[in-house]
């Protein structure tokens, strides 16, 4: 048997696989109602020591928009969204390069106070990380660091953030019991409680459905379509369909590029980059 070069076989395979295309809705942009721009990277390039994660990264993020990071492990994703509340600076030997815009402030300046960042820009990660106290007070644990409110107040904060976290029904009898007895979906929909009891205009959700089930993941995804009115939304996936379903824009990366960017109808419909093709067709990644 003859052996085929790497080449030859991809062609092959490409050939070989049918196109199958994810159905999106026309988003508020493509209706002639563009966002202003909330957050934005520009000229960004991040290293972990001496190696170059991100290069030259820029991308704007509408506000009040859901905008969905893509692309297979290790290209970047990530990495990018932990700038976008600075959280790499807790560790040594990681360095950021450019500009993050929030509201056109450098969040990259040291003279950006942390706090202030903190308060703007939540973040859900992708294993619900609740803390080892009460549903009650993992919600109040961040309002108490930031801002002095009455007991009443305190408690209508947190009913506001835990309906906003669609959880508010399922756990108001049991506020003062411990939040690790909550399922692993209940516990994500606190941790999103948690980060929007601060009332950020940024939320960063990483992967934030990767370890649910697809009861959980389905409203989770509700959630988000829910949330989008009152945040700007980054969500990174690995699940084309839920790119698809939850976000008006789409950033696909590869090897720390920023390779296309647009709405995500475009994306999933008519890329302009075959690399961008081939990824959301399953050719590769």
């Amino acid at each position: 048997m003859t052996d085929l070069s790497a080449d030859t076989a991809m062609n092959d395979l490409t050939n070989a696989v049918p196109m199958q295309r994810i159905a999106v809705p026309a988003s508020h942009e493509s209706l002639g109602n563009p966002a202003p721009i909330k957050l934005a990277a520009r000229g960004l390039d991040f290293y972990y020591d001496k190696f170059h994660a991100l290069k030259n990264i820029s991308l704007e993020v509408p506000e009040k928009r859901v905008t969905a990071l893509i692309g297979p492990s290790g290209c970047g994703k990530s990495t990018l969204l932990r700038i976008f509340n600075r959280i790499y600076a807790l560790y040594p030997k990681l360095e950021a390069r450019g500009e993050v815009l929030l509201d056109g402030e450098n969040i990259l300046s040291p003279k950006y106070p942390m706090n202030r960042l903190r308060s703007k820009v939540g973040m859900v990660f992708q294993k619900p990380v609740p803390f080892p106290m009460t549903i009650f007070e993992n919600v109040a644990y961040g309002i108490r660091h930031h801002e002095k409110l009455s007991k009443a107040d305190m408690n209508d904060r947190v009913e506001h953030a835990l309906r906003q976290g669609a959880l508010w029904d399922e756990v108001k009898d049991k506020l003062g019991q411990s939040a690790l007895g909550l399922s692993g979906g209940q516990q994500q929909r606190l941790c999103i409680a948690r980060a929007v009891a601060l009332r950020p205009d940024v939320l960063l959700l990483d992967e934030p459905t990767s370890a649910l089930d697809p009861i959980s993941t389905s409203r989770i995804e509700q959630l988000v379509e829910e949330l989008k009115h009152d945040y700007t939304i980054v969500i990174v996936t690995h699940n084309m369909q839920q790119a698809a379903r939850v976000s008006d824009y789409t950033a696909f990366m590869y090897l720390g590029d920023l390779i296309e960017h647009d709405r995500t109808e475009v994306i999933f419909s008519q890329p302009n980059k075959q690399q961008t093709e081939d990824y959301i067709t399953g050719r590769f990644g």
